[in-house]
């Protein structure tokens, strides 16, 4: 599940000349800009019916974080 998510993440961030790790904060890649974060925000809702409030999205910073919530659901 978790290479499933990674796909996933990488697509919405338009990642494609790096690997991602689960330990990888996500804000630092460079490719992290506000479209990244809308985008990421969309995925999130369409591929795991997750609505996240601003806030409670601030307090993730690893892509681990971000898997993490996926579980949750």
């Amino acid at each position: 599940m978790e290479k499933k998510f990674i796909k996933k993440l990488k697509e919405a961030l338009e990642i494609e000349d790096h690997e991602i790790n689960m330990s990888d904060e996500f804000r630092t890649y460079d490719e992290w800009d506000s479209l990244a974060y809308l985008s990421l925000i969309a995925m999130l809702d369409e591929e795991y019916n997750i609505q996240m409030e601003e806030e409670e999205f601030k307090k993730l910073r690893t892509v681990e974080d971000l898997y993490k919530t996926t579980l949750k659901q």
